[in-house]
């Protein structure tokens, strides 16, 4: 049992990190990114790349490697996310049907962009060094072993760190109000584009961070992306778009019903038991949980 609610809470993790990730573009800019498994992708590989070059220089482990892990992965889907910005988010976000014309062409980057990963990289997954040891906590009949002990709380200081920042900084005030209210913040002077851009980016980050944590187990290949997109989507829909505490809780979850439905029925049940899931909260609650989550408060 201890390693089933273990295996859900790092699932619940770097899903929700994902999500996360698209509820904030969607709520901030209007863009629903299907480029974000594209995004995931490219932290894994600049990881990749990363480790390559120090298993080159000699250094196959330590502080180096593993803090250098983390940070080259969530600085290249930073970067992608920006570089998605400028094709599908700059030259677009002024025209009419921006939101259509966006989903359009994010996705077009998400199948390009598989394709070039193939071909840079080819078929074969690559596997990332251990960023937090082999080691293992025994706890009663069951375990954790350090890198699912490190993911759950890594991910956690990460996520609590970028709330703290929304709330206490300029930039993250201005972030706050476009998801309130663009065009209200747009009247007051907070700039679209460069608030816009800011999103992509720090969701990239936290796709990234998900994609090194995740290629301990999954490795990076070319469609590694597939999966935490598919399921970012359900739970950022499951949440409520633009609801940090209502993706929270659809995170949690979705995790524990991935967790459940491999370790007692089959691996090739999950993405029917997660758009199960999808489908009958939005059957109930329309806006997901983080709608009903509202209607408490008031």
């Amino acid at each position: 049992m201890i390693e089933l609610i273990i295996s859900a809470a790092v699932l619940a993790s770097m899903y929700g990190l994902v999500a996360i990730g698209i509820s904030f573009t969607w709520a901030s800019i209007g863009m629903l990114n299907l480029a974000q498994g594209f995004i995931f992708t490219a932290g894994g590989y600049a990881a990749y790349l990363y480790a390559q070059t120090l298993t080159n220089m000699g250094i196959t482990e330590g502080p180096v490697m593993s803090i250098g892990l983390l940070v080259s992965g969530m600085a290249g889907s930073a970067v992608a996310g920006l570089f998605v910005g400028s094709i599908a988010f700059l030259p677009l976000q002024d025209r009419a049907n921006f939101r259509t014309r966006g989903l359009i062409a994010t996705l077009a980057i998400s199948l390009i962009g598989t394709q070039l990963w193939l071909i840079f990289f080819g078929p074969q997954s690559k596997p990332l060094p251990p960023i937090f040891g082999t080691g293992r906590i025994e706890i009663g009949s069951g375990g954790v072993s350090y890198s699912q002990l490190g993911a759950i709380v890594i991910a956690t200081l990460m996520l609590t760190a970028v709330i703290m920042w929304m709330r206490s900084s300029r930039a993250g005030l201005q972030m706050r109000a476009m998801m309130m209210n663009p065009l209200g913040a747009a009247v007051v002077g907070v700039s679209v584009r460069v608030t816009g851009m800011r999103v992509l980016a720090i969701s990239g980050a936290l796709t990234g961070l998900a994609s090194v944590m995740l290629a301990q187990t999954f490795f990076v290949s070319p469609t590694s992306g597939v999966q935490p997109l598919t399921v970012g989507l359900i739970i950022s829909l499951a949440g409520g778009l633009g609801s940090i505490p209502g993706t929270v809780i659809a995170a949690a979850i979705v995790g524990l019903a991935e967790a459940l439905t491999a370790r007692y029925l089959a691996q090739s049940l999950v993405p029917f038991v997660l758009f199960g899931i999808v489908v009958l909260i939005l059957v109930f609650r329309p806006r997901g949980l983080g709608g009903l989550l509202e209607d408490v408060r008031e």
